[in-house]
């Protein structure tokens, strides 16, 4: 029996060595498990630190952006004020530059009777009413009347 003893003996310990080898990779892992367990603990911490703080932003953000759109919503309001503002003074330039322009086609017209009255000997302007000095302002040169309609051409571009 003592050499059914050392088989048996024998077998335990051979099967006894490997188990030793296991249960050591086993509490190895085990123990990673648990540094990895420290560090999952504590992103999680982290994690409820940064929702809570996210929480507690939100109404100082809808405050804000309140505050925020009521100022815009005045900028807005006043921009509209000075849009229509400006579409008053547009349209009032505009018939002014139309009045302009009628009263440099008057003039030339003048101008023109009176050349024309000068030429048959009639010295006497086409239109009585109207002092020589007068008609004279309205006898622009070829330049200025350039100049005019440029300055014409230039309010009618600002609509």
């Amino acid at each position: 029996m003592d050499s059914f003893e050392l088989i048996i003996n024998l077998t335990i310990i051979g099967l006894l060595i490997p188990t030793i080898v296991f249960a050591y990779r086993l509490n190895r892992n085990l123990n990673i498990l648990r540094q990895n367990q420290k560090s999952l603990s504590q992103l999680v911490q982290s994690l409820n630190e940064a929702t809570f703080k996210a929480e507690n932003s939100i109404p100082k953000l809808k405050s804000v952006t309140e505050h925020s759109s009521e100022g815009l919503k005045e900028i807005v309001d006043n921009a509209k004020t000075l849009k229509d503002d400006l579409t008053f003074i547009n349209e009032r330039a505009d018939n002014l530059a139309d009045r302009l322009e009628i009263m440099i086609k008057d003039g030339r017209t003048i101008k023109d009777e009176k050349n024309t009255g000068e030429r048959f000997g009639n010295t006497k302007s086409a239109m009585p009413f109207r002092k020589d000095k007068e008609s004279e302002t309205f006898g622009v040169s070829d330049s200025r009347s350039e100049a005019e309609m440029e300055l014409l051409k230039a309010l009618r571009s600002i609509k």
